[in-house]
């Protein structure tokens, strides 16, 4: 259900402001401590950042797919981690739970996610099964009226905090690929459930990543998301919506990019002239703002026909790829235009540069988009 005008207006305003005055001042601080601030994650909590795709009858704003981008792409402002924060109870973490969970299984945890009291988790990808997530292998189990998990998940975003994970494991191991594969609610402090230690990463710190190990976890067979072997269907549905959510952050963090690199184009002189008015720092700039205004209109587009019904996975697809395609290429044109400026750490470029990368990566990296694109454009007859 879409909010009044004025009320999306008021949030986004609200939104914008707090990524300005408060997120956009620490972010070298968070670069460089790994950690968001335990003070700004109670405020993202205030704000009812937790809640924002999350039904209002339990205790979200229950934002349509078209508000989420446009929040989105403000927290795109600032450093991806702190987007992070948020990201899984919004998105991957959240949405299984809220399209296939039960009357009773979204009473008992959905007011907690959305007031980020609870912090969600996505657990598909294995060691041997990221691209391929047909393969999981991580078993489940049935005895009586518990599911017994055994296997491992690999970097799953915020388990280290997590208190419910949305768990994909196999529950026919006789089923080869998607038939076999079932989803399940798992909370966080199971016997059995253990999670390591955050990676060292390229980019985004703050934002934490773990393996995530199960041996011998006895869960409830009243939480199984939906019917056994359904558990792809829930992967893909979720991931549909989260793949418009990572795009417009894509956007928005183009968007800062483009502002900054404008902005230090004005100011910076060379041969008695300063950056913006060299052609071809000009020719950059009108390549990079065009593709974020493209991203952007596939963006909306996409979340309006989600939002009207339509089935999205072709123009999730082609938008997640093309916005993180384009972000990067944002990222590395703000670099040459900063200069050597830009390969130092005092302005933010470089930093912004590594956490743009894994955007092309998760969420189904631009490889497989192309196979979604691909597959469904096939089907649809062009």
């Amino acid at each position: 259900m879409a909010l009044d005008t004025e009320t999306r207006d008021q949030l986004i305003e609200a939104v914008r402001r707090f990524v300005a005055e408060r997120l956009r001042p620490i972010e070298a601080q968070v670069a460089e401590n790994d950690l968001v601030p335990d003070d700004v994650v109670a405020e993202m909590r205030d704000l009812g950042l937790f809640g924002l795709s999350i039904p209002e009858a339990y205790g979200g704003l229950g934002l349509s797919m078209e508000e989420e981008c446009l929040v989105a792409i403000e927290l795109g402002r600032t450093s991806p981690a702190f987007r992070s924060v948020i990201g899984t109870n919004v998105g991957i973490g959240s949405q299984g739970l809220v399209m296939f969970g039960t009357d009773e299984q979204k009473a008992k945890w959905l007011p907690g996610v959305a007031s980020g009291e609870i912090v969600t988790s996505f657990a598909l990808t294995e060691p041997e099964a990221g691209s391929d997530s047909a393969s999981v292998q991580t078993r489940a189990r049935r005895d009586g009226d518990v599911y017994v998990l055994d296997g491992a998940k690999r970097y799953i975003t915020n388990a280290n905090k997590a208190g419910l994970f949305t768990v994909m494991a196999r529950t026919d191991p006789d089923k080869k690929g998607a038939a076999g594969v079932s989803a399940f609610l798992v909370p966080g402090d199971l016997p059995g459930l253990s999670v390591g230690k955050p990676e060292k990463k390229m980019g985004q710190q703050g934002a934490h990543i773990c393996d995530v190990i199960f041996e011998g976890v006895r869960v409830p067979a009243e939480n199984r998301l939906g019917a056994e072997g359904e558990g792809f269907k829930v992967a893909m549905q979720v991931l549909d919506r989260g793949r418009l959510h990572i795009s417009a952050v894509c956007v928005g963090v183009a968007e800062r990019l483009i502002r900054d690199a404008v902005a230090y184009a004005s100011e910076r002189k060379q041969f008695g002239q300063t950056l913006a008015s060299f052609q071809l720092i000009q020719a950059m700039i009108a390549d990079s703002k065009t593709e974020a205004l493209a991203a952007k209109a596939l963006l909306l587009d996409s979340a309006r026909k989600r939002d009207a019904g339509e089935t999205v996975t072709l123009e999730a697809a082609a938008t997640k790829l093309f916005a993180s395609e384009m972000v990067g290429r944002v990222a590395d044109r703000a670099v040459q235009i900063f200069g050597g400026a830009g390969y130092v750490a005092d302005y933010g470029i470089e930093r912004l540069y590594r956490d743009v990368r894994i955007f092309r990566i998760y969420e189904g990296t631009s490889q497989i988009q192309q196979l979604v694109v691909a597959r469904e454009t096939i089907k649809r007859g062009g």
